[in-house]
This record gives structure tokens, sequence and C-alpha cells, in this order.
């Protein structure tokens, strides 16, 4: 199964897509938050088909205590308003700590500065996506 990962965040929105076979996750872009959340998701579904993405899987960004915040509320909200538009499946996946691990990698990898900064949410995407890719397949079922 192809899936589309998204680090929603409020000014930019990082994307991965894993692998045909749904076993490895890559980051793709970073789509810059635009007028409106109708217009954001409309260049996501535009990603979903020309990736042809069976599945969309949402960072859920809960507390460090695993409860709903205000932006995880936030997050499942827009992903519900997603589903209306993408025409596949959209899924949910905690998010804790994806993007610290995003910046560790890429400093580890000697991206600095004004570099990480343009990257990190796609990143931060592909660990989401990796993790949920993982957990699937650990859960016995399809990848």
């Amino acid at each position: 199964m192809r899936a589309l990962g998204l680090d929603l965040g409020s000014k930019r929105i990082g994307v991965a897509v894993s692998d045909l076979s749904g076993t490895i996750a890559s980051p793709l872009t970073v789509i810059q938050r635009g007028r409106s959340r109708r217009y954001d998701h409309d260049r996501i579904a535009a990603l979903v088909r020309d990736e042809e993405a069976e599945c969309v899987v949402v960072g859920m960004p809960r507390s460090l205590s695993g409860e709903d915040g205000p932006a995880a509320r936030a997050a499942r909200s827009e992903a519900s308003a997603l589903a209306s538009v993408v025409g596949v499946p959209v899924e949910t996946y905690d998010e804790r700590f994806t993007t610290v691990t995003a910046n560790r990698a890429l400093a580890e990898s000697g991206v600095r500065g004004t570099a990480r900064r343009q990257v990190v949410d796609k990143v931060a995407a592909a660990v989401i996506l990796q993790a949920w890719l993982d957990a699937r397949r650990g859960a016995g079922g399809p990848p």
C-alpha cells in the first residue's frame, strides 16, 4: 500500500510518501500554507493522485501525557475535512517527538540553519509515516 504522510503545521505542511510496498517512507515536499484550508487540501489531493496513494496518514500532535490538547483537536478536525477531499482513507498517528527526531537527524547529517528549516517538515512527515508503516507491520496488518 502506498501512503502519504502529513505533518500539519500552521505555516507549512510536511509531506512524505511510502514506496509501493509500504515499507519505507521518504520525504517528498513541503507545502506552504495558502489562502485557505480548502486550497491546501486541494494541493494535498493532487499529491495523492500524482503519487497514487491509497491512504493519507496525518500526524496527531498529542501532549506528552498522551492527551488530546488544542493542537490535536485541530489536527483531528483538519484530518476529517481532508478526508472529504482526497478520495482515500485518512488516518491519524501519534507524532510526539517527530520534529525533534527530524531535527536531530538533520543536525547529525550536517544540515544547518536555513537549510534545516526548509526540510525539517518533510523529514518529520517521513518519521510519522515510517512509524505508522512499522506499527502496521508489527500489528500483523498489511503494510
